[in-house]
């Protein structure tokens, strides 16, 4: 499988990123992350991220939140269903280091996967 974060894994325009705000069944939320999901028409899951400067003030700490989100979703972007997700800062992620954040990246993809296939399940069975 392709591990690059290639155009086809963004979410790139306002109307991708509204849909998922508008209508969003998964979610994974943590004090420092929120994460919204939605189902996607497209075979492999999109990633767009909201870093804000009201949360993160310095440039350099929002592309450092951006620039790991990014890699961690691109070493676990097989695991994911077909979903767009939506990755919003909150208060205090930039005071995390490394290894810390990937690790609640990583506990936020599993939630994601744990809820995504419960829904995909009933469905299946309704």
């Amino acid at each position: 499988m392709d591990q690059r974060f290639s155009k086809e894994s963004r979410l790139l325009n306002k109307a991708d990123f509204q849909r998922v705000f508008d209508n969003a069944p998964f979610r994974a939320s943590h004090p420092n992350l929120l994460i919204l999901a939605t189902p996607s028409s497209h075979e492999q899951p999109r990633l767009g991220l909201v870093i804000g400067k009201k949360n993160t003030k310095k440039a350099v700490a929002r592309n450092r939140i951006k620039r790991l989100i990014r890699e961690s979703f691109r070493c676990n972007k097989q695991h994911l269903p077909a979903i767009d997700l939506v990755c919003i800062s909150r208060k205090g992620l930039e005071e995390l280091d490394n290894p810390a954040m990937f690790r609640l990246l990583e506990q936020q993809w599993k939630r994601l996967i744990k809820k995504a296939s419960k829904l995909s399940t009933k469905t299946i069975h309704k």
